[in-house]
């Protein structure tokens, strides 16, 4: 069996967490999305970026793993941000203006929402 085509990396500072996804998120890929940022959750993070910028792709399936850590996170008092989402995500989020639920900024600035520094408060 081949291995997805998607590789995630995790860095926790106290109830934080940056997961930078990179490769392409689709049917086959999306359940191990979901398993990562449902590990946060449940391991105590309450704020979670996800670092896009290396992500080629990303399907509605990625979108439905998103959107169900988001609505978890919100129910735990915390947060889920996505920084740098591929264009293909770009378009899935526009029309129905869930971006602004996921990275957690205007509208008017999400091209421009530069990926967190980590940790935080570093240049």
């Amino acid at each position: 069996m081949p291995l997805p085509d998607l590789n995630v990396y995790r860095h926790d500072k106290r109830s934080r967490a940056l997961i930078t996804l990179s490769g392409e998120i689709d049917l086959a890929t999306a359940p191990l999305v979901s398993a990562s940022l449902r590990e946060c959750l449940y391991g105590g993070i309450r704020t979670i970026d996800v670092d896009l910028t290396a992500v080629t792709f990303c399907d509605v399936s990625g979108l439905n793993a998103f959107l169900h850590a988001a609505a978890q996170a919100t129910r735990r008092g915390g947060t889920l941000r996505l920084h740098h989402p591929p264009l293909a995500l770009r378009r899935i989020l526009t029309p129905s203006d869930t971006a602004l639920l996921l990275s957690g900024i205007p509208a008017s600035h999400r091209e421009s929402t530069p990926a967190p520094s980590w940790p935080p408060g570093a240049p």
